[in-house]
């Protein structure tokens, strides 16, 4: 089975749940814009990387506050809930799977004893 396929819910699931996920992967994915994109806030590339040209300015401009202030807000966090989740594929592709498959796996355990 592929990474993409065994992770999907999963991923999908941090991305609209957890906060560090959220902050990991908008930094993740504001890395994987171009530098012209990172210069000007927003997508100009259709390369199937980074932030898709809806997202590119709003994302790119928390991510940059995430550097700069190492914080977003209330609001910031429920629209990353919101958006984040359609990235999942990326996530999975820049991701250790082996650090991905071991911290599943201690979820799901985590998960199971309660």
């Amino acid at each position: 089975m592929k990474p993409e396929t065994k992770f999907k819910e999963f991923v999908k699931d941090r991305l609209e749940r957890d906060r560090a996920w959220q902050k990991r992967a908008l930094l993740a994915l504001y890395g994987l814009q171009t530098k012209e994109e990172q210069s000007i806030q927003g997508t100009v590339e259709v390369n199937n990387r980074g932030f898709s040209g809806f997202d590119g300015e709003i994302l790119s401009s928390f991510a940059v506050q995430l550097q700069s202030r190492n914080s977003l807000t209330e609001k910031q966090f429920a629209l990353l809930s919101k958006k984040l989740p359609k990235y999942w594929k990326q996530i999975i592709q820049i991701s250790d799977i082996n650090k991905l498959e071991n911290y599943a796996e201690r979820v799901g355990k985590a998960a199971a004893a309660v």
